[in-house]
């Protein structure tokens, strides 16, 4: 019987071939479904990371956006020292500011006193602080320095300045007294018509060329404090030294005003970018020039250097220097007799935990 049963016609083994070939066709198609399957799978798994990732990105996201935000939200404060050159500078940020998208605004104080009131203060840093409209801003005024941490704000502003020889200074602010210079040269001055020289003003004594009017770049670093005001302070001298190097974000020198402006471009291209070339080509950015200037003689500056109060404005300004110059020497190479800002020297690496 067990033979006989397993014995079988021919049509039935044909039959038996052809549903076991429709049995692998099934089968071959289920692991060609099953292999789709795992293959939707892995897209799916592969996307699902992706969007964890991007996750983690817009999680990261305010953080940019704030980094970015604080570019957008930059105050730069220029108070800027009369006779060293800051309205050439001045001309530089006005001829960018619509190109790199920021506001310049004068500060003019009344007979372009440097000390404000102690409301003015209050009113000014309110106003440096909140005016999101005028951000990002460039401010600008013979404003002496003001401590902004005194009135309880936690964002400061960018200082910046460009102080001088003190000797040239004040003899560039006796001739511009009395003859203007070439920038507005209709403009009648407060001592116009006052022929004499600034050798002559030294040989008599005159007030407008006695050492206590070298005493200016001290007190305008210093800052709103009555001592910084005090001609000859020791006091003013040292708060001014503290300011330039924990305050100030770069001070330049007028003597080296274009290596000034390259620093501040490479270092704040938000608002400098093409300050560099502009100062080199653009007519209104070279130095204007005080009309009917004579230099002292040598027996005029040795007069000068005998005072107490030229070598501490000049020790001031010598350390200044020095300040810039090593600011300068770690920020730029020479080549062929120019100066060429460094790459970024510095990389990050062994960052741990890593990702998996």
């Amino acid at each position: 019987m067990g033979l006989l049963r397993i014995m079988m016609p021919p049509k039935l083994q044909l039959l038996a071939v052809v549903a076991f070939a429709v049995a692998m066709l099934f089968l071959e198609n289920q692991i060609q479904k099953l292999e789709e399957s795992r293959s939707k799978l892995e897209r799916a798994i592969a996307r699902h990371e992706v969007r964890e990732i991007e996750q983690r990105h817009t999680m990261d996201g305010p953080r940019q956006d704030a980094a970015l935000d604080a570019e957008e939200d930059m105050v730069i404060i220029y108070n800027r020292v009369p006779k060293t050159a800051s309205t050439s500078f001045t001309n530089i940020a006005y001829d960018l500011c619509a190109k790199n998208k920021y506001h310049v605004l004068h500060i003019n104080t009344t007979k372009n006193n440097p000390v404000m009131s102690l409301q003015d203060q209050v009113r000014f840093v309110k106003n440096i602080t909140s005016w999101k409209e005028m951000k990002p801003g460039f401010y600008h005024g013979h404003v002496s320095y003001l401590d902004f941490t005194k009135f309880g704000v936690k964002k400061k502003p960018i200082y910046i300045n460009v102080i001088r020889d003190p000797i040239e200074r004040l003899v560039s602010y006796y001739y511009f007294l009395r003859f203007g210079d070439d920038y507005r040269p209709g403009l009648r001055r407060r001592k116009q018509g006052d022929k004499k020289t600034f050798d002559e003003c030294v040989a008599e004594g005159g007030s407008d060329c006695a050492p206590e009017k070298l005493w200016l770049q001290i007190p305008f670093f210093c800052g709103h404090s009555s001592e910084c005001w005090n001609v000859g302070s020791r006091w003013a001298m040292d708060q001014a030294k503290y300011n330039l190097i924990n305050e100030y974000f770069l001070v330049g020198v007028t003597e080296e005003l274009e290596d000034f402006i390259m620093l501040l471009e490479a270092a704040l291209p938000r608002f400098f970018r093409g300050a560099t070339e502009l100062y080199r080509t653009g007519k209104k950015s070279h130095l204007r020039k005080t009309t009917e200037k004579k230099l002292p003689t040598k027996q005029t500056i040795a007069k000068l250097q005998q005072s107490d109060i030229w070598k501490m404005e000049n020790e001031f300004y010598e350390f200044a220097l020095e300040q810039f110059q090593f600011i300068r020497a770690h920020a730029v190479r020479e080549k062929d007799g120019d100066l060429y800002i460094l790459a970024q020297n510095f990389f990050y690496e062994k960052i741990y935990p890593k990702s998996n």
